[in-house]
């Protein structure tokens, strides 16, 4: 397979793992409503930088213990669903009155870290990275289309690529950071244009959250 199909195979890869709804697409576009493009980029990096992180750990064995360890898990779930609706209500406190005026976008951007925070304590993360990212690495075969939302069986093995590319990672990690500039800049863009749209994304993300913060408690609470 040619550098530039890898590549492309990669880039594909890390839009489908990083544009499906979700509480880091949540923070970007709260941030992306309330405060701007920039703002919403430096949400995007926050859970970049922490899907880096997990990388290396993950080669290092080091995240391999949470894999192992269903307590440790149940505990991150918990912290994660916790940290959801902590982040939910302030959205919505950001938002305002659903029927009024004014977004409160005056407040310091804490984007990167509540997406970071999200994202590494989020143990279907580190599990990803475990099963499928550090494999990236090793010779084998990735559907990529596979993992997509809704359609991912009907469009599996559409799109093949060879594993064992640095390339291949390098164009994940290059798909991903397509959408966290590219994302930010739509919702940027409907800021500016549709009157009231950054109240509206705003309680939107606020929702989202709330709903994965509830789902992650109910999963950690015990059978």
């Amino acid at each position: 397979m040619g550098l530039v199909a890898t590549i492309t195979g990669g880039v594909v890869f890390g839009l489908a793992l990083a544009a499906p709804p979700g509480p880091m697409n949540a923070v970007i576009a709260e941030e992306s409503a309330l405060r701007g493009w920039g703002a919403g980029f430096r949400a995007g990096l926050g859970a970049m930088v922490a899907d880096a992180c997990f990388f290396v750990l993950a080669l290092l064995g080091v995240v391999a213990v949470v894999d192992r360890t269903p307590a440790l898990r149940t505990a991150m779930v918990a912290v994660g669903g916790v940290l959801m609706l902590y982040f939910a209500v302030d959205a919505a406190r950001a938002a305002g009155p659903f029927l009024g005026d004014g977004v409160d976008a005056t407040g310091e951007s804490k984007g990167f870290r509540k997406a970071f925070a999200l994202a590494i304590t989020n143990p279907y993360q580190i599990v990803f990275w475990l099963a499928v990212g550090v494999k990236l690495l090793e010779p084998g075969q990735l559907d990529v289309l596979a993992p997509l939302p809704v359609v991912g069986d009907q469009v599996a093995g559409a799109f093949v690529v060879e594993t064992g590319s640095p390339a291949l990672l390098g164009g994940l990690f290059g798909g991903i950071g397509l959408w966290i500039v590219g994302f930010p800049a739509t919702i940027a863009v409907a800021r500016r244009r549709v009157e009231g749209a950054a109240q509206l994304i705003a309680w939107l993300s606020a929702a989202v959250l709330a709903a994965f913060g509830v789902l992650f408690l109910w999963d950690a609470l015990p059978v």
